[in-house]
């Protein structure tokens, strides 16, 4: 059992104010978390966790038992309510402090930056303001710190590391450089972060600016590569055989395919997509022609642009196979497919130049 905490008058005093004032500090810690909550996601920043509390009478009570005498009234003590948030990056504790300062009243003589130790003190630790809401009321704390900062936190608490006991040199000096590496990475991350970003708008660039040969051929690209729509044109050439309506599809799942073909840029499908339409559109219209279908599927001209392909390419059965199954999923239906279109292709332009 732990030993009985013994609060003097005063104390006593303040606890009474404590359970007074409780249900305010309740609602105060909901309409913060509410206001902070609101205006992260209206900027766009995601947190990995936002959390708030009102004090335990058990925590407040250890805390007047040793330190009381300091507080003339409830109010003094500034850690009642706590929000804590906690961020994938460095530098997204900084945009969250920035938008702290806009929507409470922060007293900085109160607050600190914990980051900032000296060079020869140990920690590892997070950013903490102490605010009010801007209508008033009691003041709260908000802590802001990085996944990596959380988990030091923790592990620190939980190996007593700032208790009674004196920590013998050699493992303070685990410790610091435990801390070095953490806080190392977490830079890094913030760096490459910051490194991907910018390459991933030089990229964007480029294919705004259609220069796909510069453009290495990959999720993220082919993403901004299918914002030009580069299959619409041969997507409403074929839909006009049959005057079909086209309905969107997901065109990603084509990417490997792509990339099983040897493309290594946006170039690359450009090219695929500029020597093969016509084939593409006369192989639809071989298949089209002699149905009534009236809805196609946005991922049509992509298809067949890439049935002409590997037909062009002596793919054969195979190609046409690993074609059907990279679009439909692994079934013995596709290889049925596959010797249904090689008996339509025969009689193709493209087909018998390749003969």
């Amino acid at each position: 059992m732990g030993k009985m905490i013994q609060l003097d008058p005063h104390g006593e005093a303040l606890m009474k104010q404590f359970r007074e004032l409780r249900p305010t500090l309740e609602q105060l810690a909901k309409d913060a978390y509410d206001l902070l909550s609101t205006k992260l996601r209206e900027q766009g920043i995601y947190v990995t966790a936002i959390e708030y509390r009102v004090k335990t009478e058990k925590s407040l009570a250890g805390k007047l038992e040793l330190k009381g005498a300091k507080y003339k009234t409830i109010e003094d003590i500034t850690d009642l309510v706590g929000l804590r948030i906690i961020t994938f990056y460095t530098d997204e504790v900084d945009k969250v402090a920035a938008i702290a300062k806009r929507i409470f009243d922060i007293d900085w003589k109160e607050s600190v930056d914990k980051r900032k130790h000296q060079l020869n003190v140990f920690g590892y630790n997070s950013l903490h303001y102490i605010c009010r809401l801007k209508t008033g009321g009691p003041r709260f704390e908000l802590q802001m710190r990085t996944g990596l900062q959380h988990v030091w936190s923790t592990i620190e608490h939980d190996l007593g590391y700032k208790g009674d006991v004196k920590i013998p040199n050699e493992y303070r000096r685990q410790f610091s450089r435990l801390a070095g590496m953490l806080e190392l990475i977490d830079d890094e991350f913030s760096r490459l972060r910051i490194v991907l970003t910018d390459y991933r708008r030089q990229m964007q660039s480029l294919v705004k600016h259609g220069k796909l040969d510069d453009v290495p051929l990959a999720a993220d690209s082919f993403r901004n590569y299918l914002d030009l729509q580069p299959f619409e044109r041969l997507n409403r050439r074929i839909a006009a055989v049959n005057q079909a309506e086209i309905y969107p599809v997901s065109l990603m799942p084509y990417l490997p395919l792509l990339e099983s073909f040897g493309m290594e840029t946006l170039g690359d499908v450009q090219h695929f997509i500029d020597d093969n339409s016509d084939d593409a559109y006369q192989l639809a219209l071989s298949q089209l022609a002699i149905t009534d279908l009236d809805i196609l599927s946005s991922s049509a001209a992509l298809q067949y642009l890439c049935l002409v392909y590997v037909l062009k390419h002596d793919g054969g059965r195979e190609g046409l196979k690993s074609v059907y199954d990279a679009i439909n999923g692994e079934s013995d239906v596709n290889a049925k497919l596959a010797d249904l279109m090689l008996e339509q292709a025969k009689t193709l332009p493209f087909m018998e130049k390749q003969e």
